[in-house]
């Protein structure tokens, strides 16, 4: 937590939905924005609007690693990621 960079608004996923996590947040002076999990208590605020651009990147992520190669970790070469990772750009557009 210490090492992001100072902003307002903190989004993350359910899996970080705990209080000490929201704490932290609270401490660094930002707000946590962080969907509650099903089997919380006391469900605290949550707005999915901020958070519409990071699920964008994360379903193209989601794609990207349909390409066999960019998701096995033994093709992570200097020279040879960069360059399957714009193939299947080029391809996924």
């Amino acid at each position: 937590m210490k090492r992001l960079p100072s902003s307002r608004i903190v989004l993350a996923d359910k899996g970080c939905d705990s209080d000490a996590i929201r704490q932290q947040i609270e401490a660094m002076e930002a707000a946590p924005n962080i969907p509650p999990k099903v089997d919380r208590r006391w469900k605290p605020r949550f707005s999915p609007v901020p958070g519409r651009g990071r699920n964008a990147i994360e379903r193209m992520f989601g794609r990207l690693n349909d390409f066999r190669r960019i998701a096995a970790l033994y093709d992570w070469i200097a020279r040879n990621h960069p360059a399957a990772l714009c193939l299947a750009v080029i391809v996924r557009c």
